[in-house]
């Protein structure tokens, strides 16, 4: 049977200005454009132990897990130093909904984009080689 292998790409409809959208993700998660406008997320450039992953779950219809964003939907970004982004964030004065905590897989905190979407980031924890993967 053919199946689905990975996430070719995330699409969205901005609710106001596309450019400003991009621009703010731009400046505070370090999204850097092409010249189509597309941002090109390369697993090859991530430096976590798996080597890159993408989860993807259908959440129940009464979950509260995207709240406060009325979205049905939430995109979780892997990135590569908690500590520096979150301060990053910080400086650019943009409000940290909840985190960083600490998780069995990793480092997760949760911001809201302009347009009231619930972004959630994802430090994946490097294993030890004693601890397996």
């Amino acid at each position: 049977m053919a199946r689905v292998t990975g996430i070719g790409g995330v699409f969205f409809r901005a609710r106001e200005n596309s450019r400003a959208l991009a621009a703010w993700y731009e400046k505070h998660l370090g999204m850097n454009p092409e010249s189509f406008g597309g941002v090109i997320l390369n697993w090859r450039d991530d430096t976590a132990d798996d080597k890159g992953l993408t989860v993807w779950h259908v959440a129940e219809k009464d979950s509260e897990w995207f709240s406060p964003s009325k979205s049905p939907f939430m995109i979780n970004y892997r990135i590569d130093d908690m500590a520096g982004m979150i301060e990053q964030l910080k400086r650019g004065g943009v409000d940290i909904l909840q985190g960083p905590e600490s998780h069995e897989n990793g480092k997760f905190a949760w911001i809201m984009d302009p347009e009231g979407n619930k972004v959630e980031l994802w430090e994946p924890r490097l294993w030890r080689e004693d601890e397996g993967a």
